[in-house]
């Protein structure tokens, strides 16, 4: 679970705040609903086919951050400063 963490956080830290209220819906859906973290590291990672209920813009931006193709270093959650970040 620690490991699994980091992605969604992660993904929050850079993405938050320029989503849209419909997506920020999706988001917070997508982080709560699903009973299994490992569910979510299995869609964002395609390990697993994503449900129907979860595959929308949002999934297809975690999908496209979980590739990493900047090869960050991604071992911990940030620090939660960010959601008191006035936007950029």
């Amino acid at each position: 679970l620690i490991l699994l963490r980091p992605l969604p956080s992660l993904f929050a830290k850079e993405n938050l705040n320029r989503m849209s209220e419909q997506q920020l819906n999706l988001y917070d859906r997508l982080i709560n609903e699903p009973s299994n973290d490992w569910d979510i590291y299995y869609w964002a990672t395609e390990a697993k086919p994503t449900p129907a209920e979860f595959e929308n813009d949002v999934m297809a931006m975690l999908r496209e951050f979980a590739k990493n193709k900047k090869r960050e270093q991604r071992l911990r959650q940030p620090d939660l400063e960010y959601l008191f970040e006035p936007p950029r």
